[in-house]
C-alpha cells in the first residue's frame, strides 16, 4: 500500500465504505465534541486553478512548495498541507462534499471552528479478490471485513496573509486476538498513515480544480526533511523546531490533529494550543467494533488540560507544555507529549 515518501497511493487501492449511521467508533485519546467558537470562523472566495506553475522553497526553508494557480502545497518532512490564496467560505460546502463523495458520513461539521471530521470507514479496496469473493461477495458483502477502520479530521484556518490552510489529518485502528485462542478480538490504534493524507489532499485538489496529472506532480514535488528534535531547557522538556512561527505554527497543528489531541481552543497571537490529553497508562483496549458502536463506554477517562505553546525566534521555534494553569510542567505526562510531537514532525 504504501510507496516511497515522495508518492503517492494508487487510487485503484483506495474505495471507502461507512461503518453505517451509527455513533462514531470514539478512541483514545478524548474526542469529544468541541464547544462551538465564532473566533475561528472562515471567511471565503472561490478557488481558481486556471494556470500551472511548479516551484519550489528557497533553499534556507526546509519544505518543499508546489503550487498550481490559487492552490499550493506545502511539505514539511511526512507532513503535508493545502495553501488557498483566498478566503473560505465557499470551500466548506465542496469540501464536504468531498468527503461524502468519497464514501465518508461526517461525525463532525463545525463551519464555525473550521473543522470537520468523518467518521470512522473500512478501505473495501484492501479486501482479496479471490475466487470465492467474487463469487460470494456480491451478495454477502458484508461478511467480509479488513480488519481495519479510518477516520480524517479535515480543518480549514485562516492564514497571516489572509488565506486559507487546509490541512488533513489521518487516524486508523486496527481489529486484533485480545487471546491466545483467539476467540475474541479487540479495537487499538494503529500509525497514523502520510501518504493516505497525502492521497486525499490530492483528489481535494481535483475536486478544487486541478487536474489528476497535475495533482500527481504536484503532491510528489520536492523532498520534505526533517527539521525538530527533542531537548530539556531549563529542566523543562521541549520540541525545537528548524522553522519560523507561521510554519511551526501548521505543523505542529498539524501533528496534533494527527496524533489525537482535542484542540479545544488556540491563540495564534499567543502561540497557544488548549488541548485536552488522555494518559495512555489510563486507557483500556475498545471492545469489538459492532460491541463499541451499539454499547455506550462503561470506562470513561477524565482528560487532562495542557497549554502547547510556541515561541519563536527568527527562523527558530520552541515547543514546550504548559499545565491548565499556564505553569511550566516537566511531569512524566509533559515529557511524553513532547515525545509524540517530536515522533510525529519527524
Amino acid at each position: 500500500m504504501t510507496l516511497a515518501a515522495c508518492s503517492t497511493l494508487e487510487s485503484d487501492k483506495i474505495d471507502y465504505k461507512s461503518a453505517g449511521k451509527s455513533p462514531s467508533l470514539e478512541v483514545p485519546p478524548d474526542l469529544t465534541q468541541l464547544s462551538r467558537d465564532t473566533r475561528y470562523a472562515v471567511p471565503g472566495g472561490a478557488v481558481s486553478a486556471s494556470s500551472f506553475q511548479l516551484g519550489q522553497a528557497s533553499p534556507s526553508v526546509p519544505t518543499a512548495v508546489s503550487s498550481l494557480g490559487d492552490v499550493r502545497i506545502e511539505r514539511a518532512g511526512s507532513q503535508r498541507w493545502l495553501v488557498i490564496n483566498r478566503p473560505a467560505d465557499k470551500l466548506w460546502e465542496p469540501v464536504r462534499d468531498f468527503w461524502q463523495e468519497n464514501g465518508f458520513l461526517l461525525a463532525m461539521d463545525q463551519a464555525n471552528l473550521g473543522i470537520m471530521e468523518t467518521d470512522w470507514a473500512e478501505n473495501r479496496a484492501k479486501l482479496p479478490q479471490d475466487f470465492i469473493r467474487a463469487t460470494l461477495g456480491k451478495v454477502l458483502d458484508s461478511l467480509y471485513s479488513t480488519g481495519e477502520r479510518d477516520k480524517f479530521r479535515t480543518r480549514l484556518e485562516r492564514n497571516a496573509s489572509g488565506g486559507t490552510d487546509i490541512f488533513i489529518s489521518h487516524r486508523g485502528m486496527i481489529e486484533v486476538y485480545s487471546s491466545t485462542q483467539k476467540d475474541s478480538t479487540v479495537w487499538q490504534p494503529r500509525a497514523a498513515d502520510p501518504e493516505l493524507e497525502a492521497e486525499f489532499l490530492r483528489r481535494l485538489m481535483v475536486k478544487l480544480g486541478v487536474t489528476q496529472e497535475q495533482s500527481k506532480a504536484l503532491v510528489a514535488a520536492g523532498a520534505g526533511q526533517s527539521s525538530s528534535r527533542a531537548a530539556v531547557v531549563n529542566g523543562q522538556p521541549v520540541v525545537q523546531i528548524d522553522d519560523g512561527f507561521d510554519r511551526a505554527w501548521r505543523r505542529v497543528g498539524l501533528s496534533l490533529d494527527r496524533t489525537g489531541f482535542t484542540v479545544e481552543d488556540r491563540d495564534r497571537n499567543q502561540g497557544i494550543y488548549f488541548v485536552r490529553y488522555v494518559e495512555p497508562s489510563a486507557v483500556k483496549s475498545e471492545p469489538g467494533f459492532l460491541g463499541k458502536l451499539f454499547s455506550p463506554s462503561k470506562t470513561e477517562v477524565a482528560p487532562l488540560k495542557y497549554r502547547i505553546v510556541l515561541v519563536s525566534q527568527g527562523e527558530s521555534t520552541t515547543v514546550s507544555v504548559l499545565d491548565a494553569s499556564g505553569k511550566p510542567d516537566n511531569s512524566a505526562n509533559a515529557q511524553r507529549i513532547v515525545k509524540v510531537i517530536t515522533d510525529d514532525l519527524k
